[in-house]
């Protein structure tokens, strides 16, 4: 097993960042092995639960109400058509069932249904994962007696590029909700987005803050940006130079994490539908071993079942060892 190092410097890092290409992920591919199966993916879903209407102003989400992206704001979905859809996303083959809410944080009057349909979802044998924005650390216990086995909270950047993504949440906000999820018990997901118009010393900073956490996050996801028109960065890419992220340098993103976090399932996330096979198969050589299937990542396109299990074929992959392997199928809709 590869040594779990919290001290990784910001040179350091910069360091494995600089390295030729092949090198870099001779190293990833290297401390993947050495931690996880290297044909092995672990197959997880993602649902909307409560769309649109965010108080927040993140300059990428087309949830918030400062966008124009024509999002409308929806209620908590019922419980019943939560727990169908979670059904229906483990008959397609996946371990872990994802629930995001578009809120700046819930509220008190939210939580009854929230653990409610934790409880109904580990019923079902899935691996639980919420999203639902800052939590207190009477919230955070709550869903930890619920049974909630992931909270994500992304930080989305650098320290010093976060400002300029989103003003309404303080990166120290985001830490702060990360440590009142770990202190309840809860595995902690968090990640960020690649190609925002940040430098590679950002990225550098994004992955310095999350591989010098006390304890690193069970799950790491590396989003590419999509740009949404009339979201703050997606005009910014319609109507500006500023270019989609470099497939290269998002393949030298996930290995870095790789290397500084061997024991985290790193898993790529929003932008996959618009990579290519050989973008994805690189990804999963530099230590990629986690996606979200279906055809819809909460509101954004994703690459849907079908692709992922023609790719999966390809390249000779399966999903987690436990699970069936992946089948050509499409996730149903969430029920109304």
């Amino acid at each position: 097993m590869t040594q779990i190092r919290t001290d990784w410097t910001r040179e350091e890092i910069a360091d494995l960042f600089n390295l030729p290409f092949t090198e870099l992920l001779f190293q990833a591919a290297s401390v993947h092995r050495e931690n996880h199966a290297p044909d092995q993916v672990q197959l997880c879903t993602l649902l909307s639960i409560k769309t649109g209407g965010c108080p927040e102003d993140c300059g990428y989400c087309s949830q918030s109400v400062k966008a124009d992206s024509g999002v409308e704001a929806t209620k908590l979905m019922d419980v019943q058509a939560v727990l169908q859809s979670a059904a229906q996303a483990k008959d397609h083959g996946s371990q872990r069932f994802c629930m995001g809410a578009a809120w700046r944080n819930p509220k008190d009057r939210d939580m009854p249904a929230i653990v409610e349909i934790v409880k109904g979802v580990r019923e079902m044998g899935l691996e639980t994962c919420m999203t639902l924005g800052m939590l207190t650390p009477k919230q955070a216990d709550m869903l930890a007696e619920a049974g909630l086995d992931y909270y994500n909270h992304n930080i989305d950047s650098s320290p010093e590029y976060y400002e300029r993504v989103i003003t309404t949440r303080t990166m120290d906000e985001r830490l702060d909700t990360l440590e009142n999820v770990r202190n309840s018990g809860i595995n902690v997901c968090s990640g960020g987005i690649i190609g925002m118009g940040e430098t590679r010393e950002d990225r550098v900073g994004f992955v310095h803050t999350l591989a010098t956490l006390e304890q690193h996050p069970e799950s790491v996801p590396v989003n590419a940006l999509v740009p949404v028109k009339g979201t703050v960065l997606g005009d910014m890419l319609h109507d500006t130079p500023l270019a989609k992220i470099d497939d290269i340098e998002f393949v030298r993103t996930v290995a870095v994490a790789r290397i500084t976090m061997p024991m985290s399932m790193v898993r790529l996330s929003a932008g996959r539908e618009s990579m290519s096979d050989a973008t994805q198969a690189l990804c999963f050589m530099a230590g990629a071993n986690s996606i979200f299937t279906g055809d819809k990542l909460l509101t954004a396109p994703n690459a849907g079942d079908d692709s992922d299990a023609a790719l999966f074929d390809r390249l000779g992959m399966t999903a987690l060892q436990g699970e069936e392997p992946m089948r050509a199928c499409k996730v149903a809709e969430p029920a109304e």
